[in-house]
């Protein structure tokens, strides 16, 4: 029997979409369900943060009436212009082992990006760099995070049926945290905080992060210090309540570094939390009926094992200073206090060098890496 796709047009429909991964995975010990409210915000074609400047359609795919596929097809304009490129993205693509589904679902991507005068279709993308990005290649027997996606090994298998061929990659570092900093990086951060007097750790507090509006202080840091990197959406300022209030909010502040000059300009930070893989697990990504007990556990009562970095950056005028040892020596008072055994990377590109040196004086391993897939249009 043909594969059926229907076009998303419901909040019933919605929850489907993002819900489907748990039928998916259900048996999978290495998958980490995302939070379903973020997902059902993020997701929804009327309230999504990133409609403003993107076009997006989300298709569910059934065979035999059974749910066996999900996808979101995605023009980010604001993208586009800056890269000087027409691309469709696919998103939130999960399918059965069957590639009559997989193709099904990304002939609707194409014929929407068609429809859009889109040149090449990319994924997987989401809407923004604040959303899930590249397909799993390596590292299939490992616990995924909370901030990226798994997926079966057979889903770069039809992609490359399709013609896809690779674009970009991204990997990922397990980093283990012994008793103290290694040697080199003790002496170095020590140098530094002597040469750059100017420069001082920020303490942040709930107070400090409202009264002097933190939150567009780390955005607008983070749009320069990402935005040459691969298919960065620089983001217009009002967009940072919506991005970065909700996450703001519940992270535990002493998880994150913050480096400020004499000018009281923000010129460095580092942002982590406590890994959430476990309780996310043992909630299935809900909050109710007792999944927010779970995260709040996980965050802050619990003991804490590893750590999760999620964002490093170091504003351009300063990325040459060594101001980074500094975040680094914050960061691991803190976690040595608290008996953290290892940190776990956000993924990084593999061409950033100058990033993945940050953390070669460690014991590590890069544990996954991950892909996004590009097509010309026909």
């Amino acid at each position: 029997m043909s594969v059926n796709i229907k076009e998303v047009t419901s909040r019933k429909e919605l929850k489907q979409f993002v819900n489907f991964p748990e039928k998916l995975y259900k048996d999978n010990p290495y998958y980490v369900p995302p939070l379903e409210f973020d997902q059902l915000d993020t997701l929804d074609q009327e309230k999504g943060a990133a409609q403003e400047f993107c076009d997006s359609k989300l298709y569910l795919a059934y065979k035999d009436g059974e749910l066996v596929g999900r996808v979101a097809a995605i023009v980010n304009y604001r993208a586009n212009e800056q890269w000087n490129h027409k691309e469709v993205r696919f998103g939130w693509i999960d399918f059965t082992d069957d590639r009559e589904v997989s193709r099904a679902l990304i002939d609707k991507v194409e014929e929407f990006g068609r429809e859009k005068g889109m040149e090449s279709i990319v994924g997987p993308l989401g809407f923004t760099d604040f959303d899930p990005e590249g397909m799993l290649v390596e590292g299939y027997d490992r616990l995924s995070t909370m901030a990226l996606i798994y997926n079966f090994p057979y889903y770069n298998e039809h992609l490359a049926a399709m013609g896809f061929e690779k674009d970009a990659d991204w990997i990922e570092f397990k980093v283990y945290l012994k008793d103290r900093l290694p040697e080199r990086m003790e002496r170095l951060s020590e140098l530094i905080a002597r040469r750059n007097s100017e420069v001082h750790i920020k303490p942040l507090t709930r107070k400090i992060v409202k009264n002097e509006d933190y939150g567009h202080k780390v955005f607008n840091l983070i749009n320069e210090c990402y935005k040459n990197l691969y298919n960065f959406t620089v983001l217009p300022d009002h967009m940072s309540e919506k991005y970065l209030g909700f996450y703001l909010s519940i992270l535990d502040l002493k998880y994150v570094s913050c480096i400020e000059n004499d000018k009281g300009e923000l010129v460095a930070f580092g942002i982590s939390m406590p890994s959430l893989a476990d309780a996310l697990q043992k909630s299935r990504g809900k909050i109710f009926p007792m999944g927010w007990w779970h995260l709040l556990k996980a965050m802050y009562w619990g003991k804490k094992e590893g750590i999760e970095l999620l964002l490093i950056g170091v504003r351009p005028d300063y990325r040459n200073s060594g101001i980074s040892t500094l975040i680094f020596k914050d960061l691991f008072a803190k976690f040595h206090k608290e008996g953290i055994q290892w940190m776990e990377t956000n993924a990084m590109l593999e061409t950033n060098e100058k990033v993945q040196g940050l953390f070669m004086d460690f014991d590590h391993e890069c544990k996954k890496r991950r892909r996004s897939y590009i097509k010309k249009l026909a």
